[in-house]
């Protein structure tokens, strides 16, 4: 795996540098946590809601763009409509992340609507991922997955291929594919589940990643390499939810393209 250790390295390397500004469309609860993880990690949040001034920024200054449906109002369904447009006609690149799709058609048919504007990258656990992709398979609980990521590989694969995008599952282990090529990445703790918005941020991270890779692959691999190790190293140092939780932006903050490329874990798997 050394060749995608060294394309994840220099992903974080680049995202240093080039000090990415994230365009974030997210969920009310988690706007503190997402603005602070890409911050630690050296990206440049920005949170707005009117369709305006999301075009005057993607016009102008923005480098990457988040679209999470946590949750979702009609009127945030018609503004992340036309965002996923005029991103597309500014040459900006976005990442969706379907909170809770398969659980609720609301936000499910919102989602493969936005699809048809394709984004670069889709992340999401192993049950958002396969109903997104139109299989069957189990529900959310709530924004939890009743599945394992490893049951959604085929989903991921499929989706893909069909919208162009990257898709990366998370779970216990996280699968980045672009359709064509595979790889787990296993680093990462449990207790990265039970700090809410770690997910949700995680959307952010990968339009960061995707901002500053050759490839959606690229940043999708970056991404799951990046949060599981800073998440795995937090963990080692955190005796609960509430210390981990602030451990992680400083693991975020420090870690270094050499910790990448020493204690990143990816497997090729197709």
């Amino acid at each position: 795996m050394k060749n995608f250790l060294i394309i994840a390295a220099e992903v974080l390397s680049s995202l240093r540098e080039r000090r990415p500004l994230i365009l974030s469309l997210t969920n009310n609860v988690v706007q503190s946590i997402t603005a602070n993880m890409l911050l630690s990690v050296g990206g440049v949040p920005v949170m707005l809601t009117h369709e305006l001034e999301i075009r005057e920024l993607l016009n102008s200054c923005a480098n990457g763009m988040l679209v999470n449906v946590g949750t979702l109002s009609e009127q945030q369904a018609q503004t992340m409509r036309t965002a996923v447009k005029d991103a597309q006609a500014a040459n900006v690149p976005w990442v969706l992340d379907p909170v809770a799709v398969g659980l609720l058609s609301f936000r499910t048919s919102v989602c493969r609507e936005l699809l048809l504007t394709p984004p670069a990258m889709i992340r999401g656990n192993a049950s958002e991922i396969i109903a997104l992709a139109g299989a069957q398979g189990a529900l959310c609980r709530g924004v939890e997955s009743t599945a394992e990521s490893a049951d959604a590989v085929t989903a991921a694969q499929a989706l893909a291929q069909r919208t162009g995008a990257a898709v990366l599952v998370t779970g216990e282990t996280d699968y980045a594919t672009d359709g064509l090529t595979t790889i787990a990445c296993h680093n990462g703790d449990e207790i990265m589940t039970r700090v809410t918005g770690v997910g949700c941020a995680m959307g952010a991270l990968s339009a960061a990643c995707v901002a500053c890779a050759d490839t959606p692959l690229h940043a999708a691999v970056a991404t799951a390499a990046i949060l599981g190790l800073a998440g795995e190293k937090a963990a080692a140092r955190a005796s609960y939810p509430g210390t981990f939780a602030a451990l992680l932006l400083d693991e975020l903050a420090s870690l270094s393209p050499d910790d990448i490329t020493n204690f990143a874990r990816l497997e090729k798997i197709a």
